[in-house]
Protein backbone atom coordinates (compact mmCIF):
# COMPACT_ATOMS: atom_id res chain seq x y z
CA UNK A 1 0.00 0.00 0.00
CA UNK A 2 2.48 2.60 1.19
CA UNK A 3 5.07 1.65 -2.47
CA UNK A 4 1.07 2.19 -4.08
CA UNK A 5 0.73 6.21 -2.45
CA UNK A 6 4.63 6.82 -3.31
CA UNK A 7 4.14 5.97 -7.13
CA UNK A 8 0.79 8.18 -6.78
CA UNK A 9 2.60 10.65 -5.40
CA UNK A 10 5.24 10.60 -7.39
CA UNK A 11 2.92 10.93 -10.39
CA UNK A 12 1.43 13.71 -9.37
CA UNK A 13 4.52 15.57 -8.77
CA UNK A 14 5.62 14.75 -12.35
CA UNK A 15 1.82 16.03 -13.58
CA UNK A 16 2.28 19.54 -11.31
CA UNK A 17 5.65 20.34 -12.63
CA UNK A 18 4.31 19.33 -16.55
CA UNK A 19 1.46 22.07 -16.07
CA UNK A 20 3.74 24.31 -14.43
CA UNK A 21 6.48 24.02 -17.66
CA UNK A 22 3.30 24.51 -19.71
CA UNK A 23 1.87 27.76 -17.55
CA UNK A 24 5.65 28.99 -18.03
CA UNK A 25 6.00 28.57 -21.78
CA UNK A 26 2.84 30.16 -22.49
CA UNK A 27 3.56 33.61 -20.56
CA UNK A 28 7.41 33.21 -22.12
CA UNK A 29 6.13 32.53 -25.63
CA UNK A 30 3.07 35.43 -24.98
CA UNK A 31 5.48 38.26 -24.02
CA UNK A 32 8.51 37.06 -26.34
CA UNK A 33 6.56 39.40 -29.31
CA UNK A 34 5.16 41.73 -27.09
CA UNK A 35 2.46 44.18 -29.08
CA UNK A 36 4.13 47.38 -29.19
CA UNK A 37 0.94 48.82 -29.32
CA UNK A 38 -0.89 49.94 -26.26
CA UNK A 39 -4.36 48.36 -25.40
CA UNK A 40 -4.56 47.30 -29.17
CA UNK A 41 -7.75 45.39 -28.94
CA UNK A 42 -9.26 48.06 -26.62
CA UNK A 43 -9.82 45.70 -23.75
CA UNK A 44 -8.60 47.94 -21.17
CA UNK A 45 -11.47 49.05 -18.72
CA UNK A 46 -12.51 52.90 -19.98
CA UNK A 47 -13.85 55.50 -18.10
CA UNK A 48 -16.77 55.10 -17.59
CA UNK A 49 -17.07 51.93 -18.30
CA UNK A 50 -18.73 50.10 -22.02
CA UNK A 51 -21.93 48.87 -20.61
CA UNK A 52 -22.82 45.37 -21.78
CA UNK A 53 -24.27 45.22 -25.09
CA UNK A 54 -23.44 49.17 -25.45
CA UNK A 55 -20.98 52.28 -26.45
CA UNK A 56 -19.57 55.24 -25.14
CA UNK A 57 -18.79 58.66 -26.96
CA UNK A 58 -14.80 60.07 -26.24
CA UNK A 59 -14.55 63.42 -27.93
CA UNK A 60 -11.10 65.39 -29.98
CA UNK A 61 -9.30 66.12 -27.39
CA UNK A 62 -9.53 63.30 -24.97
CA UNK A 63 -7.97 59.94 -24.35
CA UNK A 64 -8.91 56.44 -23.01
CA UNK A 65 -6.45 53.68 -21.99
CA UNK A 66 -3.22 54.67 -24.47
CA UNK A 67 -5.20 56.16 -27.21
CA UNK A 68 -5.50 60.12 -28.05
CA UNK A 69 -8.76 61.10 -30.15
CA UNK A 70 -7.06 63.45 -32.61
CA UNK A 71 -9.03 65.46 -35.59
CA UNK A 72 -12.91 66.69 -35.18
CA UNK A 73 -15.65 64.73 -33.50
CA UNK A 74 -15.67 61.43 -31.37
CA UNK A 75 -14.73 58.08 -31.40
CA UNK A 76 -17.09 55.42 -29.92
CA UNK A 77 -15.48 52.21 -27.73
CA UNK A 78 -18.50 49.51 -28.07
CA UNK A 79 -19.03 46.39 -26.41
CA UNK A 80 -19.28 43.44 -28.85
CA UNK A 81 -22.65 42.53 -27.63
CA UNK A 82 -24.27 45.51 -29.22
CA UNK A 83 -27.26 44.27 -31.36
CA UNK A 84 -29.34 47.38 -32.72
CA UNK A 85 -32.22 45.84 -34.68
CA UNK A 86 -31.43 42.64 -36.83
CA UNK A 87 -28.12 44.04 -36.83
CA UNK A 88 -24.85 42.78 -34.68
CA UNK A 89 -21.21 43.63 -34.13
CA UNK A 90 -19.28 41.51 -32.72
CA UNK A 91 -15.65 42.55 -31.97
CA UNK A 92 -12.82 40.98 -33.83
CA UNK A 93 -10.29 40.22 -30.80
CA UNK A 94 -11.86 39.95 -27.62
CA UNK A 95 -14.83 41.93 -26.11
CA UNK A 96 -14.37 45.43 -27.22
CA UNK A 97 -14.00 47.13 -30.35
CA UNK A 98 -14.09 50.99 -31.67
CA UNK A 99 -16.21 52.54 -34.01
CA UNK A 100 -14.56 55.28 -35.46
CA UNK A 101 -17.42 56.95 -36.74
CA UNK A 102 -18.41 57.87 -32.71
CA UNK A 103 -21.90 58.45 -31.79
CA UNK A 104 -22.91 60.18 -34.94
CA UNK A 105 -20.04 62.78 -35.84
CA UNK A 106 -19.50 60.89 -38.97
CA UNK A 107 -16.10 62.63 -39.21
CA UNK A 108 -12.91 63.08 -39.80
CA UNK A 109 -11.65 61.46 -36.27
CA UNK A 110 -8.66 59.35 -35.50
CA UNK A 111 -7.34 57.99 -32.03
CA UNK A 112 -3.20 58.06 -32.40
CA UNK A 113 -0.50 56.96 -30.23
CA UNK A 114 3.34 57.33 -29.91
CA UNK A 115 5.50 54.09 -29.59
CA UNK A 116 9.09 53.93 -29.19
CA UNK A 117 10.87 52.61 -32.31
CA UNK A 118 14.46 51.15 -33.34
CA UNK A 119 15.99 53.50 -36.15
CA UNK A 120 16.30 51.53 -39.18
CA UNK A 121 14.10 48.91 -38.33
CA UNK A 122 11.58 47.53 -40.03
CA UNK A 123 8.14 46.96 -38.74
CA UNK A 124 4.29 45.92 -39.82
CA UNK A 125 1.28 47.43 -38.65
CA UNK A 126 -1.19 45.29 -38.89
CA UNK A 127 -5.03 46.32 -37.65
CA UNK A 128 -8.48 45.28 -38.56
CA UNK A 129 -11.25 47.36 -40.30
CA UNK A 130 -15.02 46.30 -39.56
CA UNK A 131 -17.79 46.78 -41.67
CA UNK A 132 -22.02 46.61 -41.48
CA UNK A 133 -23.38 46.00 -45.15
CA UNK A 134 -26.41 47.61 -45.37
CA UNK A 135 -27.77 49.44 -48.76
CA UNK A 136 -29.85 52.57 -48.27
CA UNK A 137 -29.71 51.99 -44.67
CA UNK A 138 -27.71 53.93 -42.14
CA UNK A 139 -24.95 51.56 -41.59
CA UNK A 140 -23.93 51.76 -45.69
CA UNK A 141 -21.66 49.42 -47.75
CA UNK A 142 -18.17 50.30 -46.89
CA UNK A 143 -15.65 51.08 -44.31
CA UNK A 144 -12.69 52.84 -44.37
CA UNK A 145 -9.49 53.94 -42.21
CA UNK A 146 -6.96 56.10 -43.29
CA UNK A 147 -3.05 55.10 -41.36
CA UNK A 148 -0.40 57.84 -40.74
CA UNK A 149 3.16 56.79 -39.74
CA UNK A 150 5.05 59.49 -38.51
CA UNK A 151 2.83 62.02 -40.07
CA UNK A 152 2.39 60.81 -43.37
CA UNK A 153 -0.49 58.78 -44.54
CA UNK A 154 0.33 55.47 -45.92
CA UNK A 155 -3.29 55.12 -47.80
CA UNK A 156 -6.62 54.26 -46.78
CA UNK A 157 -7.69 50.74 -46.52
CA UNK A 158 -11.40 50.28 -47.13
CA UNK A 159 -13.73 47.02 -46.50
CA UNK A 160 -16.63 46.30 -48.11
CA UNK A 161 -17.67 43.15 -47.21
CA UNK A 162 -20.35 41.26 -45.35
CA UNK A 163 -22.74 41.41 -47.67
CA UNK A 164 -26.08 38.88 -47.00
CA UNK A 165 -25.65 38.94 -43.99
CA UNK A 166 -26.12 41.23 -40.82
CA UNK A 167 -23.36 40.89 -38.63
CA UNK A 168 -20.25 42.93 -38.51
CA UNK A 169 -17.70 42.05 -41.27
CA UNK A 170 -13.88 41.95 -40.27
CA UNK A 171 -11.10 42.52 -42.40
CA UNK A 172 -7.33 42.79 -41.78
CA UNK A 173 -4.64 45.24 -43.45
CA UNK A 174 -1.33 45.76 -43.20
CA UNK A 175 1.49 47.97 -42.96
CA UNK A 176 4.73 48.23 -43.83
CA UNK A 177 7.28 51.07 -42.41
CA UNK A 178 10.99 51.65 -41.45
CA UNK A 179 11.35 53.72 -38.29
CA UNK A 180 13.08 56.96 -39.05
CA UNK A 181 13.28 58.23 -35.00
CA UNK A 182 13.00 56.42 -31.69
CA UNK A 183 9.93 57.22 -30.91
CA UNK A 184 6.71 57.54 -34.00
CA UNK A 185 3.41 58.33 -33.91
CA UNK A 186 0.56 55.77 -35.17
CA UNK A 187 -2.71 57.50 -36.11
CA UNK A 188 -5.48 55.54 -37.63
CA UNK A 189 -8.19 58.22 -38.61
CA UNK A 190 -12.32 57.40 -40.00
CA UNK A 191 -12.85 57.79 -43.63
CA UNK A 192 -16.01 56.70 -43.75
CA UNK A 193 -18.30 60.38 -43.28
CA UNK A 194 -21.46 58.97 -44.75
CA UNK A 195 -23.12 56.44 -42.70
CA UNK A 196 -22.78 55.75 -38.99
CA UNK A 197 -20.85 52.47 -38.61
CA UNK A 198 -16.52 51.77 -38.87
CA UNK A 199 -15.25 49.21 -36.99
CA UNK A 200 -11.56 48.84 -35.72
CA UNK A 201 -10.13 46.00 -33.60
CA UNK A 202 -6.85 44.48 -33.25
CA UNK A 203 -4.14 46.94 -33.67
CA UNK A 204 -0.65 45.14 -33.51
CA UNK A 205 2.79 46.66 -34.32
CA UNK A 206 5.69 44.46 -34.16
CA UNK A 207 9.24 43.76 -35.95
CA UNK A 208 8.65 42.85 -39.44
CA UNK A 209 9.07 38.99 -39.46
CA UNK A 210 8.14 37.94 -35.86
CA UNK A 211 5.08 36.01 -35.29
CA UNK A 212 2.40 37.56 -34.01
CA UNK A 213 1.77 37.66 -30.22
CA UNK A 214 0.47 33.92 -29.63
CA UNK A 215 -3.53 33.85 -27.85
CA UNK A 216 -3.44 33.54 -24.19
CA UNK A 217 -5.45 30.32 -22.77
CA UNK A 218 -8.37 31.92 -21.42
CA UNK A 219 -8.97 31.02 -17.59
CA UNK A 220 -11.83 28.38 -18.56
CA UNK A 221 -9.05 26.80 -20.67
CA UNK A 222 -6.50 26.62 -17.20
CA UNK A 223 -9.52 25.16 -15.92
CA UNK A 224 -10.70 22.22 -17.98
CA UNK A 225 -7.10 21.59 -18.03
CA UNK A 226 -6.92 21.47 -13.93
CA UNK A 227 -10.54 19.27 -14.23
CA UNK A 228 -8.88 17.15 -16.75
CA UNK A 229 -5.66 16.48 -14.67
CA UNK A 230 -7.88 16.14 -11.43
CA UNK A 231 -9.81 13.11 -13.65
CA UNK A 232 -6.26 11.38 -14.19
CA UNK A 233 -5.75 11.58 -10.39
CA UNK A 234 -8.43 9.77 -9.81
CA UNK A 235 -8.85 7.03 -12.28
CA UNK A 236 -4.62 6.60 -11.43
CA UNK A 237 -5.78 5.73 -7.90
CA UNK A 238 -8.70 3.75 -9.02
CA UNK A 239 -6.01 1.87 -11.00
CA UNK A 240 -4.70 0.95 -7.44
Amino acid sequence: MQKKRSRLVAWLCRSTVFVGILSWGVGMSGSAFANLITNGSFEVPTTPPVPPGGFISVPTGHSFNGWDVVGVGSVSPDSGLLVIGAFNWPAEDGNFWVDMTGNGSNSATGIQQTVATDVGTAYDLSFWVGNQFNPGGPWGTTSTIEVFVGGVSQGSFTNSGGVGTFTQNWQQFHVGFTALNTSTPIELLNKDFFDNSNGLDNVVLLPQGSPPPPSVPEPGTLTLLGLGLVGLVVARRRSY
